[in-house]
């Protein structure tokens, strides 16, 4: 990618440090994160650069528009809440566009996973990476997802081999194929009903983790206590 570079002008140009960099290169275990990095830095697509790796491989001719619902999996609660409003507001306007929101936020790779699976991604998946379902489920409650596995839970499912790399947020939007706006479009196209829906469903998912967390904190606080 970079002949002609010194380590330093390469760190200097792609913000890693140079400690980070030169271990990753005597142990030869290059970081996903480095190869983005440097492949920005000179102008190259990233996508490209990934897929010249085995785990990577059919990267750049898997990428591809996403799929609806991968797009409304990564709108957050309270951009539906408005959007909802707006409607509310405004009856004459029938498909009121969303302002943009934060992306990726707390929750969307868990939502991203579950809106391209069947039901039966974890078993699938562990089978193809030997990773334990219950593994899967650890990486996704932690809001978390490796590189190769994001892609090879795409690669299952059959949509974009870029999108789980989006939403784990190795790839930006436009690297991975995802046109701007097309988030707000996809929720904007939604149905009165459909809408009211998803806002309930997230609302319901929102008030377990509050729930779960009001509860630890209570538990902590009477562990606490005991413990003097």
């Amino acid at each position: 990618m970079a002949p002609g570079e010194s380590t330093s002008d390469l760190c200097r140009k792609t913000g890693i440090k140079r400690s980070t960099l030169a271990q990753q290169l005597v142990r030869g275990r290059v970081s996903v994160d480095t190869v983005v990095r440097v492949a920005r830095a000179f102008h190259e697509d990233p996508v490209i650069a990934l897929s010249s790796f085995p785990e990577f491989e059919g990267l750049a001719e898997g990428r591809r528009a996403p799929t609806d619902a991968e797009l409304i999996s990564q709108v957050s609660y309270p951009c539906i809440l408005r959007t909802l409003l707006s409607r509310a507001a405004s009856e004459a306007e029938a498909t009121p566009q969303l302002e943009p929101c934060v992306f990726p936020y707390s929750g969307s790779v868990r939502l991203w996973f579950e809106a391209i699976d069947a039901g039966d991604l974890r078993q699938r998946l562990s089978a193809a990476t030997g990773i334990a379902p219950q593994n899967i489920s650890a990486q996704l409650s932690a809001e978390r997802l490796s590189p190769d596995v994001a892609v090879q839970a795409a690669r299952l499912s059959g949509v974009s081999l870029t999108s789980g790399l989006v939403v784990t947020g190795v790839l930006l939007p436009e690297e991975g194929g995802w046109a701007e706006g097309a988030r707000e479009q996809a929720v904007a196209g939604l149905s009165d009903v459909e809408l009211v829906t998803l806002a309930r469903d997230r609302l319901d998912a929102l008030a377990k983790v509050l729930r779960k967390r009001e509860q630890d904190e209570k538990y902590d606080h009477a562990l606490l206590e005991n413990l003097g």
